[in-house]
């Protein structure tokens, strides 16, 4: 686990479910499917759990404090026959703690503020991260990260391992143990090779051919021999709710020649974009860097046919407790510590799409592959 994260003079305060909410998450390093609250104030952390979840949260919450929800449920209701909206525990936990100001993430419920407010207990949002240290990732949690992108890669195996037994049958498509090969039943291998690994699967992307140039397509019906298939793969791990992301393209069996070129030109993007990232350098320069090269081997980015085609979306993304995690690749000036995805991408139907990606810390000079999985066009 990560170590204690750094407390402060702020008064902060989290209504939420772990499982879902990466701050609350980041705070306690404790999963719960329901929301609950967390309240730091004058550098002591006090969590107030419902009876199901309070004895766990001793045992694997990072906190000082355990408070009983169903305790401070009982003052409010009195002799009510009704039990009180959790808004108004909320407010009376807080009156009672003599809390009268609070930070809160730009999330929080709205009704629940509008009770406080009544209360005159006046909260306020970050203009940033609720926890700036999210952004530079410690070494701790980049041994967690590790752990998500070897999840992974188990995906990614897995899915090699069944290309490769594949076989074209008519009208190239692949047969695979006495069947045709369909996006559906690839990406059932993936996630359940993910599973198998410890990791929670979602949306994972198994798209071949022109059902490729829509990036976020996840992938249906049958593969096809000699076509480009992007494998796009980004698991959870279920243990520290960390994430992976990586992604291949492959051809099971010969890529064409507008297919390899379009591959390795994706490949040299990527290379030039990871030769350049370092501390003090912009993003976005970057950005366009890598779709000025693209352009230069003429592969241009605009609309044909009223579609767009080359290379239009980020080309990267932060990761960590979210999938799409700050910064943003375009909208920072990178820094030591940050964890970045790096993928770059080039789209044009007749031809298919490809896209690889890769994971790296900003080291003091450079960065350092987080990501280990080969890249191979050819099964």
């Amino acid at each position: 686990m990560s170590k204690r994260k750094k407390k402060t003079n702020d008064t902060r305060l989290i209504v939420a479910a772990s499982e879902h909410d990466p701050d609350m998450l980041y705070a306690t390093r404790f999963f719960a499917p329901d929301a609950f609250i967390f309240l730091e104030a004058k550098g002591k952390r006090t969590l107030v759990l419902s009876d199901l979840e309070i004895d766990r949260a001793r045992k694997q919450a990072q906190a000082d404090e355990f408070v009983s929800f169903t305790a401070l449920e009982r003052e409010v209701q009195g002799k009510q026959k009704k039990a009180p909206a959790y808004e108004k525990v909320l407010s009376h936990f807080l009156r009672k703690r003599g809390v009268q100001s609070a930070l809160v993430p730009a999330n929080f419920p709205l009704g629940f503020a509008q009770e406080l407010a009544t209360h005159k207990i006046r909260l306020r949002t970050t203009n940033g991260l609720f926890w700036p240290e999210r952004e530079a990732k410690s070494d701790d949690e980049l041994k967690l990260m590790r752990r998500a992108l070897a999840i992974t890669e188990s995906g990614l195996a897995r899915a090699m391992e069944v290309l490769a037994a594949s076989k074209p049958a008519a009208g190239k498509k692949l047969s695979w143990s006495g069947r045709t090969l369909t996006s559906e039943i690839l990406r059932a291998e993936i996630d359940s090779a993910i599973l198998r690994a410890g990791g929670l699967p979602a949306n994972t992307i198994v798209a071949g051919g022109d059902q490729a140039c829509d990036p976020h397509e996840r992938g249906f019906g049958p593969l096809k021999a000699d076509s480009l298939i992007i494998l796009d793969i980004f698991p959870r791990d279920a243990k520290s709710g960390y994430f992976g992301d990586m992604t291949r393209t492959v051809v099971r069996g010969r890529a064409s020649d507008a297919q390899r070129r379009l591959w390795e030109t994706v490949r040299d993007g990527q290379a030039l974009a990871l030769k350049k990232m370092k501390p003090g350098v912009d993003g976005l320069k970057l950005h366009n860097e890598v779709k000025q090269f693209f352009t230069d081997r003429d592969y241009p980015t605009e609309v044909r046919g009223g579609r767009q085609v080359g290379f239009f979306h980020g080309t990267g993304h932060g990761l960590g407790l979210e999938i799409h995690e700050f910064p943003r690749f375009q909208k920072t000036v990178f820094k030591p510590g940050q964890v970045l995805t790096v993928e770059p991408g080039l789209y044009y139907p007749g031809i298919g799409g490809a896209r690889v990606e890769d994971v790296v810390v900003l080291t003091k000079s450079g960065t350092r592959m987080l990501s280990r999985f080969e890249k191979r066009l050819e099964i």
